[in-house]
């Protein structure tokens, strides 16, 4: 199951179109980018914050020890009072002391407490009158009247640096919003006027298979314009190949027809010995005429592009004929095929694709005959004839698709019909399949390009 999902996010991902892919990219990197900058950013400027802090708290270290002096009862004393007032206001958040073995002197600001140190993981914390977590800095100095060491502490609230930069971070963050919302609107626009010439050719292949318009606009920018020139060459060259071809089919067409029917009036006067012999002959170039004429006709569209045809409507046309033609046999047709259905094939080609699955159904079908439709896909959809025939044996199905393959010699045809229907569905990007129908007959499967809207 967790396969079948990502084949099926991964086929998704893949019809996405241009804009969308672009837009995505930018969005996906701008966001990481934002991201990166809004957690790297205030680290940075934490770091820095820290150092400056540490680098003052140093320069005031400094000013303690040049003060530090011994008194004659022997005491340590601090000559004069620091430059910053803060250590005189009780609770500031800014606080000296200095111990030696015997004695202690700490700064105004930390009242009745005094600078605490705690072990975390093997770094020294310190913490202020309040309990506050303190930025702060140790220093162990010598004076020539006190044996010991003297140790000097001096440290800062860390809150006035969090509290500094949670502002800047909340400011941060509202410029990088506006930057990305900015660079976002302008990578819309970029890729909007970039794709509008793609969104052109959109519409104008819209008009192309409406039968508006015949060729593509030259003015397309040079990344794109062979793809242009190709497809309009192709055009043309395909409805010249086209016309060419059905007017050759007409030509030769009128140009057998007579000395054809002269050879077949002719073969009547001869002995009945001659007709035997020359008969088939005749009938082989009747064949031949009429499979080469059959393959001009499934030549395509004019327009290739705009073709659209209904199989219910064309079923129901057909079936009007042939229950005419077929009136003795008594023969009912039920159309199951939706009217809002269309096909990518030119409508004289579908004709003469169901025309053949029609008139074999009612040539061989018992009294009943079915035709449905179902959707394969997005793009194919499957035009179904079945009948209550005696159907064809499974091992000879795939044989009367050949030319000129028929089972039963005396029912009136040429075997051309479904070996022509099987190659014009090629030529629509189809495929006709005979198969053993649940009717007792046959059932034949017309698979075709369904029409875009």
């Amino acid at each position: 199951m967790p396969n079948l999902d990502a084949s099926r996010l991964k086929k998704e991902f893949k019809r996405l179109s241009l804009k969308t892919r672009l837009l995505l990219a930018a969005t996906l990197w701008l966001s990481a980018m934002m991201i990166a900058a809004g957690v790297l950013i205030p680290g940075l400027v934490r770091e820095y914050l820290t150092q400056d802090l540490e680098t003052k708290l140093g320069l005031t270290m400094d000013e303690i020890a040049a003060n530090l002096e011994v008194n004659k009862q022997g005491q340590l004393v601090l000559q004069t009072r620091l430059s910053d007032p803060r250590f005189n206001q009780p609770y500031s958040g800014l606080y000296w002391s200095v111990e030696t073995g015997s004695d202690k002197l700490r700064s105004r600001s930390l009242w009745d407490r005094t600078i605490r140190t705690k072990k975390e993981n093997h770094k020294a914390t310190y913490f202020g009158a309040k309990d506050e977590k303190l930025i702060a800095i140790k220093r162990t100095i010598f004076l020539p009247d006190i044996s010991d060491g003297v140790t000097i502490i001096v440290g800062q609230d860390e809150d006035r640096i969090d509290d500094t930069l949670n502002s800047l971070t909340g400011q941060l963050w509202l410029i990088l919003s506006i930057m990305s919302i900015g660079v976002l609107t302008l990578v819309v626009v970029q890729v909007s006027w970039s794709l509008r010439p793609l969104g052109k050719m959109q519409k104008e292949l819209k008009l192309l298979k409406s039968g508006e318009q015949q060729t593509l606009d030259e003015q397309y920018p040079k990344e794109i314009a062979p793809l242009v020139d190709d497809l309009n060459a192709l055009l043309f060259h395909y409805q010249e190949l086209l016309a060419r071809a059905r007017n050759h089919a007409g030509n030769l067409s009128h140009a057998l027809k007579t000395p054809l029917s002269v050879l077949k009036n002719e073969l009547n006067q001869l002995s009945e010995q001659d007709r035997q012999r020359l008969q088939p002959s005749i009938e082989q170039i009747q064949s031949h005429i009429d499979y080469h004429l059959g393959r001009t006709r499934m030549a395509g569209a004019m327009n290739i592009l705009s073709v659209k045809s209904s199989p219910s409507e064309r079923v129901d046309a057909i079936s009007l004929a042939f229950d005419k033609v077929y009136a003795q046999r008594e023969i009912a047709l039920v159309s199951e095929l939706d009217p809002d259905q269309y096909v990518a094939v030119e409508k004289a080609d579908l004709d003469e694709m169901l025309g053949n699955l029609l008139e074999n159904a009612y040539k061989w079908g018992n009294s009943f005959i079915r035709v449905y439709s179902e959707l394969l896909d997005n793009y194919e959809i499957a035009i179904i004839v079945e009948d209550d025939g005696p159907g064809i044996p499974q091992e000879q199905l795939k044989a009367v698709l050949k030319r000129g393959v028929r089972l039963d010699e005396t029912t009136p045809g040429t075997g051309l019909g479904l070996n022509i229907v099987n190659e014009m569905a090629h030529s629509y990007r189809g495929d006709l399949a005979l198969e053993s129908s649940k009717l007792g007959g046959l059932r034949a499967v017309l698979k075709l390009q369904r029409a875009k809207e």
